[in-house]
């Protein structure tokens, strides 16, 4: 089976945020991850683990290197083989540029787009780093990635001819919600699902909700800026079943 960070799947995340501090808190209180600057990386940035594991990374709003007022969001990195040729055929699919192919350092060469639905998304083409390195379901650690908009078919294809071949850890469903910007979210498996909505409760920031999707549950767990996840199960996975 499919593993997230496979070539031709997401492979990282990148929480950007205004407020470091009460995200890297509540997110750590809820989830169980893990915050803290990188002493080997030679920009110091903060980088998230679970159980060890690396998952993504953080980068501040308040540097200047962003315009002002960029609202907190979740940027999402999908493997590919050539960012120059799929940046290509993902505009000639319909989608638009929004950061040209440049190379990260050494670590990578990537893009920026939105697609035909309206979700942000990166190109990423490992060189020293490929992403995300945990063990097959590890309580806390991505699954599966989840877009939810009006036209989830024009989305799974428009994926399917930019990387080739279709994304397997990955969700398109339809949503009858009014959906300004539809976003990418990654649902997070985890031991206990009522003590992650207890522990954001208790936490008296964020919010926690429940939604009803095909027999069960899945709660969505939003940081105090809004930064939306999914939280489902290890036992009773919904989605795509990712090794």
């Amino acid at each position: 089976m499919t593993t997230l960070g496979s070539l031709y799947e997401f492979c990282w995340m990148d929480l950007k945020t205004g407020d470091e501090d009460g995200t890297a808190g509540f997110l750590s209180e809820a989830l169980g991850w893990c915050f803290a600057v990188d002493e080997e990386d030679w920009r110091q940035a903060t980088k998230i683990t679970v159980d060890g594991h690396l998952i993504g990374g953080v980068s501040n709003l308040a540097n200047p290197v962003y315009p002002a007022n960029t609202p907190a969001h979740v940027a999402y990195y999908l493997a590919v083989d050539d960012v120059d040729g799929r940046t290509e055929a993902a505009t000639a699919n319909g989608a638009r540029l929004v950061v040209p192919p440049f190379d990260a350092s050494d670590q990578g060469r990537m893009a920026t787009l939105i697609d035909p639905v309206g979700a942000a998304f990166s190109l990423w083409q490992p060189h020293r780093f490929t992403g995300w390195t945990f063990p097959p379901r590890t309580a806390g650690a991505p699954h599966h990635m989840v877009l939810a908009c009006d036209r989830p078919d024009r989305a799974r294809d428009f994926y399917h001819r930019v990387t080739g071949t279709p994304l397997q850890a990955a969700e398109f469903v339809t949503t009858r919600e009014t959906v300004a910007a539809p976003q990418w979210v990654l649902s997070i498996g985890v031991d206990d699902l009522d003590g992650v909505f207890s522990r954001v409760k208790d936490a008296g920031r964020g919010a926690a909700t429940w939604t009803q999707e095909t027999g069960h549950s899945v709660l969505t767990v939003h940081s105090p800026e809004g930064l939306p996840f999914r939280v489902h199960p290890l036992g009773r996975c919904s989605g795509p079943r990712v090794r």
